[in-house]
């Protein structure tokens, strides 16, 4: 069966900022589930660059055709084949991993599958794993930088359950999914890369 490849832009632009940040929170992990992989480029591009690692990406099903396309030309053999995982779908489950990374994500989905992904981490993530996301946030003592309010703006009118996320309340979900926040970093275009380990070490 042939596979069409999709392509984002954004994920050519950001990918290398993001690597920096893996490498050195990932350097101790096995293995990594990739939650809203979306085209599958960045699986590609971080299997690659991370061989220790073994990246297991997922996406809804209407996804998982350009996943397949990008892994079987990459032909790494770090890089698993594709799980269905819908955020929306309670019945959704996922594997043991110690290692969970989602980027561009939580912006885009509605609230309860942000919920329900950090409740899959809580159940799912092995004792000292990592749980890092990759976007724009909103913060309760700053101002929210005008591209971003802008683009919080584009994602209500394109889908009214999506938007721009408060980090606190992003926060108090992974501290209840057992998560101590360890890194909070600035990023190009406002983005920002954040990550918590999972208590129990």
């Amino acid at each position: 069966m042939t596979y069409k490849k999709e392509f984002a832009p954004a994920c050519d632009r950001n990918s290398r900022v993001i690597l920096d940040v893996l490498c050195n929170i990932l350097s101790r992990t096995e293995s990594v589930l990739e939650i809203g992989s979306g085209t599958g480029q960045h699986a590609v591009y971080f299997a690659r660059h991370l061989p220790h690692l073994r990246w297991i990406p997922s996406d809804r099903p209407g996804q998982l055709d350009s996943i397949r396309a990008w892994s079987l030309e990459a032909r790494l053999s770090n890089l698993m084949p594709p799980e269905e995982v819908d955020l929306l779908d309670d019945e959704t489950e996922i594997n043991p991993v110690d290692a969970v990374v989602c980027i561009n994500t939580l912006h885009i989905v509605a609230w309860q599958g942000t919920a329900r992904l950090f409740q899959l981490v809580a159940e799912n993530l092995l004792a000292g794993g990592i749980m890092y996301v990759y976007g724009p946030y909103r913060y309760a003592d700053q101002l929210l930088a005008p591209s971003n309010e802008s683009f919080d703006e584009w994602l209500k009118v394109r889908d009214p359950v999506s938007g721009v996320r408060d980090f606190e309340a992003v926060n108090q979900l992974a501290i209840e999914a057992g998560l101590e926040l360890q890194g909070d970093i600035a990023m190009p275009a406002n983005n920002r890369s954040i990550w918590w380990q999972k208590r129990g070490v």
